[in-house]
């Protein structure tokens, strides 16, 4: 017997980057529109630190009473990806499901700002629960190779977003019914 995950029967952990997911932010609209979400809210949204940012997740997730999907944008998906380290069984188990856009490559040592690589180096080890990564050819902060490279060591699929920048409302990604066509076939596939 195959049984669908649907979005009703499932917390949303939004998990946003650096500076955080404003209002016109299709992280916030989607937001907005699932009742059953929570945000990892963080103390200095411009300051990220990996020890809190990833404490503050799993503080977040034990206020989760229902099997978790993570939606991670950004700098979100590093918090994610550094946090299932610290993640206890039943907080690893309680994860079904990644959706991972646009993580930023902690290992440049050219980005900008320069404090984000200490969320570097990635883990490399795979993903204890099915995710799906998805990049673009030209985000600013991360080539789509890395990302590639990011996504396989995870065990994630990865999605080409083609030229869509760091998917985020800068790049003219409020909405993103794309991106949101993606994360609905990722849901019934888990």
């Amino acid at each position: 017997m195959c049984l669908i995950m649907k979005i009703k029967d499932v917390d949303i952990l939004i998990v946003p980057g650096y500076t955080n997911s404003g209002p016109d932010h299709w992280q916030s609209r989607w937001e907005a529109k699932l009742a059953n979400s929570l945000r990892v809210e963080q103390d200095d949204w411009h300051k990220p630190v990996v020890e809190e940012w990833t404490a503050n997740l799993l503080k977040t997730l034990d206020k989760t009473e229902r099997p978790v999907v993570a939606i991670a944008h950004s700098l979100g998906s590093q918090v994610l990806v550094q946090a299932v380290s610290k993640m206890d069984d039943d907080q690893r188990d309680r994860i079904k499901g990644a959706f991972i856009v646009a993580p930023p490559d902690v290992e440049n040592p050219n980005i900008k700002p320069k404090h984000l690589m200490t969320f570097g180096p990635y883990p490399r080890d795979p993903l204890p629960f099915p995710s799906i990564v998805v990049a673009s050819t030209n985000d600013p902060f991360c080539d789509k190779e890395t990302a590639a490279d990011m996504a396989n060591a995870w065990g994630s699929l990865f999605v080409d977003a083609r030229e869509s920048g760091h998917i985020n409302a800068q790049s003219g990604h409020g909405p993103w019914p794309d991106g949101l066509m993606v994360f609905a076939r990722f849901m019934a596939r888990l």
